[in-house]
């Protein structure tokens, strides 16, 4: 239905209102009006951030407690040097761009937990694979960005690692790897067939299987050999 010459002129009234220049505040003090509150807008946005980046908030609901309790029996919290990797610095970027992408599909956390997805231990559980396989396939696209935050190949010394790790940290650099493609269950259980779903979900992302400098393909009998002894 189309609006009426009295209505339309109301909205116009309305817009010219708004944008039109004020006869009771100076400009310099609405500037400055601007200004603050786009400082107190920005402070806002930045500390609803890293609120929700805390491990408080990211164990707060509920649903997980099975993540956090996991989470606890591993190196990432409790080892020889003290230095803890919580929640958020395993799962949001610390680039501005990659977090603020990050922290909007978050919203589908939000209503997963409103409806219950994984509110039992057993839909936790029939959940659990298609859950690994998001954050693998994520890992897998920005070449485990997130671990690099702490860990880094060309920061490592080779001489002081186990010769195991060590041997298969260079196998990593050339084979042009990264680290997700060992370390799946490195902070949570994996879930029952695990490999032939990562291998699935590689496929699905078209990821590749070969050192880039050489351009030679893995071999896929080899490649779970090797995840084998990683995982053992």
């Amino acid at each position: 239905m189309a609006k009426s010459p009295d209505d339309r002129g109301r909205l116009r009234r309305l817009w010219d209102w708004f944008w039109g220049p004020t006869a009771v505040l100076s400009v310099g003090f609405t500037l400055l009006a601007g200004f603050l509150a786009g400082i107190m807008f920005w402070g806002g946005f930045h500390w609803t951030l890293e609120a929700t980046n805390s491990e408080e908030f990211c164990v707060g609901c509920h649903t997980m407690e099975t993540n956090l309790g996991e989470y606890r029996e591993t190196i990432h919290y409790n080892n020889h040097s003290g230095v803890r990797a919580i929640c958020s610095d395993c799962h949001v970027p610390k680039e501005w761009n990659f977090k603020v992408k990050a922290k909007i599909m978050a919203v589908k956390d939000v209503y997963h937990e409103a409806v219950g997805s994984i509110s039992t231990p057993e839909k936790y559980e029939d959940r659990r694979l298609h859950m690994a396989e998001a954050v693998w396939a994520k890992m897998k696209k920005s070449d485990s960005r997130e671990c690099r935050n702490c860990h880094e190949f060309e920061y490592m010394d080779f001489t002081i690692q186990e010769t195991r790790a060590a041997s298969e940290h260079q196998r990593a650099i050339d084979t042009g790897m990264t680290c997700i493609d060992c370390h799946q269950g490195i902070a949570h259980k994996l879930p029952g067939g695990w490999q032939e779903a990562y291998e699935k979900m590689l496929d699905d992302i078209d990821a590749p299987r070969f050192a880039p400098d050489e351009n030679v393909m893995l071999d896929t009998t080899e490649t779970k050999q090797y995840l084998d002894g990683v995982r053992n």
